[in-house]
């Protein structure tokens, strides 16, 4: 054995992170290591001779959905040789690494609802598991055959609907995200609810990987006598949701540490029904990995009403410090702000303050005063929409904007969604989005980020008549809008003339199970979903407004009296969006002293932006790749293309076409001597094809 060879079996056997976790050969963890460095040791492939990558082999998964709604967003395992990923259908495959030949498969009972972002690998002694969530269960399975560890749960799984200190049937719950591994836990994602229908508690467990046995939980919405209790109304935890771990989260595994990023609080837009700064939402929750006490904590959003949660899991980083080097943890968000901490002790690295922030002037609503903001790094995206950065593209374009523009609320960090009509910049998938950052060992931080405003418009569900339509008013016009014309750019579809595509029992099935991204609505007593279904068969009257039949009906029972109109990419006329590019970048930036090392426009849109000569850069969703070798991998964007970028200067050096887009985060690994980089290729996201292939790429 290599000295090498001989120091990761010391650490691996004292559970200690090491920089190279993600090293040699595998990609063994979700996004490389326990931190979710993105970092790779590997450095065959360089930037001397990354030009020269070629596509190795192509895996079809199967699954893509004919009307391009269906994603893949897996980030996949390399265990040995053996690659691990899942399909659009969230089916579980293993492959050949270095052909991409199938070795076996697993499909799941029951995937209604959400996505897959990833697998999570266990392993002690001789024991082996391979452990991912397929809607509301997480499963554990044998890698080598495919096969459901029986001893798992029941037949191999658990359901996370259940175990969570509340009754939470009929309310929606999936798990998009991996867990993470701690010794004989794992700590496991969840997504819930986030409108004004009811919503699931978000709290953290841990489950032991053997039995599916539950072995600690955090309270996010703290119950009477917790830490945080008084930042809520009082029994917020008996009947309020969200603040839930769903982007992922990261381990320390010297230090015991879980690194816990959780999300806001239900209703996302408007909160008169949870008053006060709302612990533990929207926080860098970080527990003690074995019993889930907690440690320290930091709030990036009070009493959020921006949908502005932590986007992905932080990474753990070495920083220097008046010539020492500290342990860090940094965390990206979604207005573009990078947060860099003390992993031990929760202190910010860099300076930051509560800033006095636009106040809510909607009936009910008390916003919080002040927001915290960190003085470095600066923001990797604009923070403002003005007339400054209104298109130029054409006369009648800027014209169109600036007319728009005046119609709502200045654009302001943290300006709240108005009646009147506010912009959000960036919008609600960022800045950084889940795919998060990349870090070398230097403490250089590689994000990708979207730049594009939003606009957001509350109105009172009493503008709609009672009955089914106040009902669609609750449950379904924030995605799908006043009109039911849906978002195609974010999978909505419309629900003009449903009524010719499905029957009243076929909507009935879909509002108790949820599909895809649309949540279930089985809270609902069945007369009530009878009537909602009958009511979206039926058109609505002109002008939008939902129908009122008299049908018999029940309103939810935690209802909001406002709801936002939808989620509005601000665009012009002519479908581009209302700023100048660019519109999505990739940066790069030393947390060693908070500045920018590159910045550089990501991505080329699929119609020319007339009057420019650089890329505007296009959005993006899934993350990089930083390697050894001095290499950025990035796919992400919608025109279909995985990159690759000098870590030091940012130059492009490689760029390959793929199937479909690569709205994920790649993985590069070692397979038969020679070093591959893979990329899942699933598209259906902002009106691009959907795709169900793994492409892998080498040097010949």
């Amino acid at each position: 054995m290599n000295p090498r060879s001989c120091l990761f079996l010391v650490a691996s056997l004292l559970g200690v992170v090491t920089s190279f976790a993600a090293a040699d050969r595998n990609w063994g963890a979700y996004l490389g290591d326990a931190g979710a460095t993105h970092y790779s040791t590997l450095r065959a492939i360089d930037t001397k001779n990354v030009g020269g990558l070629v596509k190795a082999w192509e895996y079809r998964s199967g699954g893509a959905a004919e009307n391009n709604r269906s994603q893949i967003q897996c980030n996949p395992l390399v265990i040995d040789g053996v690659l691990y990923g899942t399909s659009p259908t969230l089916s579980l495959f293993a492959l050949d690494a270095a052909t991409g030949t199938e070795k076996w498969r697993f499909e799941p009972t029951d995937a209604r609802g959400g996505l897959n972002r990833g697998l999570t690998w266990w392993t002690e002694g001789t024991e082996r598991q391979l452990m991912y969530s397929a809607g509301r269960f997480l499963y554990a399975i044998n890698p080598d055959t495919g096969k459901p560890v029986e001893t798992f749960g029941t037949g191999g799984r658990i359901d996370l609907a259940e175990g969570l200190d509340r009754d939470v049937t009929g309310l929606y719950l999936v798990s998009n995200s991996p867990g993470a591994i701690f010794r004989d836990l794992i700590i496991v994602p969840i997504r819930v609810g986030e409108g004004p229908a009811p919503a699931s508690s978000g709290h953290i467990r841990a489950f032991d990987v053997r039995t599916g046995q539950r072995r600690w939980i955090f309270h996010t919405i703290p119950f009477p006598g917790e830490l945080g209790y008084d930042t809520w109304p009082k029994d917020a935890w008996q009947k309020l949701g969200g603040a839930n771990n769903w982007p992922g989260l990261v381990i320390d595994r010297e230090r015991g540490l879980a690194f816990i990023p959780t999300g806001s609080a239900a209703y996302d837009f408007y909160g008169a029904d949870r008053e006060g700064a709302n612990l533990f939402a929207n926080c860098l929750l970080v527990l003690d990995a074995a019993t889930g006490e907690r440690k320290w904590h930091f709030q990036f959003v009070h009493h959020d009403v921006w949908d502005r949660d932590p986007p992905a899991p932080p990474v753990l980083c070495e920083v220097m410090r008046d010539g020492k080097k500290i342990a860090a943890v940094a965390q990206v968000l979604k207005s573009g702000h990078v947060w860099v901490f003390n992993r031990d002790t929760g202190e910010s690295l860099f300076p930051w303050q509560e800033v006095p922030v636009p106040q809510s002037t909607v009936p009910g609503e008390k916003t919080w005063p002040t927001q915290p903001v960190p003085s470095k790094p600066a923001p990797f995206v604009r923070e403002r929409f003005t007339e400054a950065e209104v298109t130029n593209r054409t006369p009648a374009a800027r014209e169109y904007v600036l007319k728009r523009l005046k119609e709502l609320d200045p654009s302001e960090p943290y300006a709240p969604p108005s009646l009147r009509g506010a912009i959000m910049m960036p919008g609600t998938d960022g800045g950084a989005e889940w795919g998060g950052p990349a870090v070398d060992p230097k403490g250089i931080l590689y994000i990708n980020s979207n730049e594009l405003p939003y606009t957001f418009q509350l109105v009172p569900t009493a503008m709609f008549t009672s009955g089914p339509g106040q009902l669609y008013a609750q449950l379904c016009l924030s995605c799908h809008g006043p009109k039911m014309e849906g978002n195609p750019s974010a999978n909505i579809p419309t629900l003009v003339n449903i009524g010719a595509r499905l029957k009243t029992d076929d909507l009935v099935a879909l509002l108790r199970t949820g599909k895809a991204v649309m949540p279930s609505f089985n809270f609902l007593p069945d007369a009530s979903k009878q009537a909602l279904a009958q009511y979206l068969v039926a058109p609505p009257v002109e002008g939008g407004a939902p129908r009122n039949d008299g049908s018999p009906i029940t309103t939810p029972p935690a209802n909001s009296p406002y709801v936002i109109t939808g989620y509005n990419r601000f665009l012009d006329p002519d479908g581009y969006p209302a700023i100048k590019p660019p519109w999505g970048t990739l940066n790069a930036i030393d947390l060693n002293n908070g500045e920018y090392l590159w910045r550089r426009p990501l991505g080329d849109p699929p119609k020319p932006y007339p009057g420019e000569t650089r890329p505007p850069g296009t959005e993006n969703y899934g993350g990089p790749v930083v390697t050894a070798g001095g290499v950025v991998f990035i796919a992400a964007t919608t025109d279909e293309k995985i990159r690759a970028f000098s870590a030091a200067t940012g130059d492009l050096l490689w760029e390959a076409p793929l199937p479909a887009a690569g709205f994920a985060t790649p993985a590069t690994y070692e397979a038969n001597g020679k070093q591959y980089v893979v990329i899942a290729c699933g598209g259906g996201k902002q009106g691009n094809r959907s795709g169900d292939s793994y492409v892998a790429f080498a040097l010949p």
